[in-house]
């Protein structure tokens, strides 16, 4: 085992010296060690309730034969973060996390590895950490929260909050309203309700097979997560026997069928950021252009917030992402998951219990799948667009340039009502570098939305979108403006011409007219001068290669 190296030997007396001062007995010790890696905390609250599934996975560790441990790794809320300095440190977080598992893995030699997550950047964090350690390892995401509710309508955070307040600066609701849906749109622990990033995420950890079958739906507070939480733990002490590693598991055909199943959801945009940097832990390249292809031929079968009517329940209530992959069958490959059992044979064995809510391939709500890759002038190496959460009128759209050097800029300008019909919102110097951190956006876009401008006004940014972000907003615009890329050189009033279908971006300029621009551009002083952050700035690559360190 690999904690022989702490366990075994005259020379590892006061190694075990130690490991008896945390209540280990001998016996015990014999028995595989098995981290819990849990991102509990008070701050978050689809982490909330991870007490309890600690303690269910604890119980299935000592069943199972194993010996837990459980160890804290930090975790930030987006939404909380959201809308001002704190979300600089939101993408960051993700490489500080798969550090700080990591660190503790190697240097307490342990066998394998329960990686209890959630949210946005903890879970690809985690799965980081779980490909570069090549550990047995098994992921618990704790899950959905349930859907709020305002007399008999039901409410969700991205509706019911960040939208309401363009609805409120619109008079459409008023302050008591407002208030009403504050303290009813998130009732309780989990993940917020729709397929945003943490959603998203979990349906790709248990696509790619790194969670057993159910796990990304079952919701935080049901009964039903906590016996797949007390199977974990029984489950990863049968793969440290048989030394099945995530390697093993997350093959270049797992991220492809990751890759399908978040394509026929229409998940957030935020996986073209992790599915690479998860990808590139396993020595495998997954390039935007791949996640393009295959959403080109993968059907849209759901129709999930925030641009669909279903919850996350719902999903669950249907089948969850077995019954997804039973409606992919034809399209993934198969391989080996962390249950034992093979991709397809869960694909198989699942029936959608509802035709609508996971609808047949056939009748599919979008011949195409969730986020198209959009090239040209403007983005030479790529941008993202959720484009089933854009409306038909959208799909080509031509308008004046509204440039802004920061979210908070735009964001003004949105609320005050300068921005009209026809404009292209230009939020520049938040990508990776410049940012730095490349924040999410989805407070303006949802003002946006709340405002009545999804159907006139478009948003193209070097920086990045909530899972909760509808519209025509095109994100992770590479190179970014700190880079020099062309979205630097956007001037007020250039016409940008949007083509989805045609997988194009570009600024109608000439390529004599942006040279000029481009000799007249000096690079800004950075943001952040202090801190991490301010190495992170300097180590971290484009968003087109998932914004990886060096």
């Amino acid at each position: 085992m690999r904690s022989d190296r702490i366990k075994k030997g005259i020379e590892r007396a006061p190694n075990r010296a130690l490991l008896f001062a945390t209540g280990i007995t001998r016996k015990e010790l014999a028995k595989p060690l098995i981290g819990i890696a849990s991102s509990f905390t008070d701050l978050i609250p689809g982490h909330i309730g991870m007490r309890d599934l600690e303690r269910y996975i604890e119980k299935g560790v000592h069943a199972g034969g194993g010996y837990s441990f459980v160890f804290g790794i930090p975790g930030i809320c987006d939404g909380i973060a959201m809308g001002h300095g704190g979300m600089h440190y939101s993408l960051p977080s993700r490489e500080l996390i798969a550090d700080m598992v990591e660190s503790i893995t190697l240097a307490n030699a342990l066998d394998g590895l329960v990686l209890l997550t959630n949210c946005d950047k903890i879970t690809p964090g985690m799965l980081m950490a779980a490909a570069r350690l090549d550990v047995p390892t098994l992921v618990v995401t704790a899950g959905p929260m349930l859907s709020g509710r305002l007399g008999m309508e039901r409410q969700n955070l991205v509706t019911g909050t960040f939208e309401a307040v363009g609805r409120y600066r619109k008079g459409e609701i008023n302050e008591k309203e407002l208030c009403a849906l504050e303290e009813c749109a998130c009732p309780g622990p989990g993940a917020c309700q729709g397929l945003y990033t943490a959603n998203t995420m979990a349906c790709v950890t248990e696509a790619m097979g790194m969670s057993l079958p159910g796990c990304a739906t079952a919701l935080a507070v049901s009964s039903k997560k906590r016996r797949i939480a007390y199977e974990s733990g029984v489950r990863v002490v049968e793969l440290v026997k048989k030394d099945v590693t995530p390697r093993k598991i997350m093959t270049k055909t797992a991220f492809e069928n990751a890759i399908t199943v978040d394509m026929a959801l229409g998940g957030s945009t935020n996986t073209c950021l992790h599915i690479p940097a998860i990808a590139h832990e396993a020595g495998i390249d997954i390039p935007l252009s791949a996640i393009d292809e295959i959403s080109k031929k993968t059907p849209h079968i759901t129709d999930l917030l925030p641009a669909g009517k279903y919850y996350m329940e719902d999903l669950d209530a249907a089948g969850g992402i077995p019954a997804v992959m039973g409606r992919l069958l034809s399209r993934l490959k198969d391989g080996i998951t962390v249950s034992g059992f093979k991709v397809k044979e869960i694909a198989r064995g699942a029936k959608p219990e509802s035709d609508e809510i996971i609808r047949t391939v056939e009748r599919a709500y979008h011949k195409e799948g969730g986020i198209a890759v959009l090239t040209g002038n403007l983005a030479p190496l790529g941008s993202v667009i959720k484009q089933t959460a854009v409306s038909e009128k959208m799909m080509k759209f031509k308008g004046r340039a509204r440039c802004f050097d920061s979210e908070e800029d735009a964001m003004a300008a949105i609320l005050s009502g300068k921005i009209k019909s026809g404009d292209v919102i230009v939020i520049r110097y938040e990508g990776p570098k410049g940012g730095p951190g490349m924040r999410e956006m989805l407070s303006p876009t949802a003002a946006i939305v709340g405002m009545g401008l999804a159907d006139s006004v478009a948003l193209i940014t070097d920086g990045r979108f909530s899972g909760g972000t509808q519209g025509p907003c095109i994100g992770h615009v590479s190179p970014e403006a700190m880079e020099g890329g062309p979205i630097a050189l956007i001037k007020d009033g250039d016409e940008i011409a949007i083509d989805i279908p045609a997988r194009k971006l570009e600024l109608k300029v000439s390529k004599t007219e942006l040279a000029k621009r481009m000799k007249l551009w000096k690079k800004p002083e950075p943001k952040i001068k202090t801190g991490w952050l301010a190495r992170y700035s300097r180590m971290v690559t484009s968003a087109n290669t998932g914004a990886v360190m060096k």
